[in-house]
């Protein structure tokens, strides 16, 4: 697993949502919406609602609001059905480039990520495309000030718990889970009280791609922008090598 940490750039993910908390609230909303349709409304017996739900707190989704968005799509059996969507193409200079969608418009969505790509000098590609460059992995982040015991330490608890790898960064403790092990990991970590600055489902670029040309960073940025304003837009991977 390469060490390259993308901590700094969630970080400034965060940052820039925080002022926009309604995008957040919403992407995690419809995710709350898919895990009770799917697996009922039992955190108990459904680990993906479990996930949706650490990842709620990890985002800082008051209880309140989480509570609300399980019993309005558990007793509302007309309630909107989101349909998972997943894009792929190229940005500036080749950059691989996936976009997940939850919507319940699929011409809208496509539309939206079509011209997100065009008016950055990128296109959307065919499945699969970019896909294989992809390595589909659990992703825990522990921020290193939130952690104030001995990393090898959380490096044992992970391992133990079924992780396939753990790398250490300037600023963070990165686990990486497979898949299918992922809510048992989370699960086990978030038993030992372990603080989680992320914990979800990823796609781990198996090689990154610069951009050392001024206008490339600026249309890759456009690309990244438009999709993050977009409220369909779950989440986007690249390999951009910021």
């Amino acid at each position: 697993m390469s060490g390259h940490s993308k901590f700094a750039n969630i970080k400034h993910k965060k940052e820039r949502n925080d002022a926009a908390k309604g995008k957040i609230f919403t992407v995690i909303g419809r995710e709350i919406a898919v895990a009770v349709k799917e697996g009922g409304p039992d955190p108990a017996n459904n680990s993906k609602l479990r996930d949706v739900i650490a990842k709620a707190k990890a985002n800082n989704m008051p209880n309140d609001t989480i509570d609300r968005g399980i019993k309005k799509a558990a007793g509302d059996a007309n309630s909107v059905n989101y349909e998972v969507l997943t894009y792929e193409g190229y940005g500036p200079n080749g950059v691989a480039i996936i976009v997940d969608t939850l919507t319940d418009n699929k011409n809208r969505t496509a539309a939206n990520v079509r011209s997100a790509f065009t008016k950055g000098g990128g296109n959307v590609g065919t499945p699969g495309s970019v896909s294989y460059m992809f390595d589909k992995k659990g992703q825990i982040i522990i921020d290193k000030e939130e952690w104030d015991r001995d990393g090898d330490e959380l490096m044992m608890l992970a391992l133990d718990a079924g992780a396939e790898d753990f790398a250490e960064e300037e600023d963070s403790f990165e686990v990486y889970t497979d898949p299918d092990d992922f809510s048992a990991v989370r699960e086990a970590l978030e038993k030992e009280g372990i603080p989680m600055m992320e914990a979800e489902i990823t796609m781990i670029p198996q090689t990154w791609t610069q951009l050392t040309d001024e206008d490339a960073v600026k249309k890759m940025n456009k690309i990244l922008d438009l999709l993050d304003e977009d409220d369909d837009v779950q989440a986007v991977y690249h390999n951009w090598d910021e």
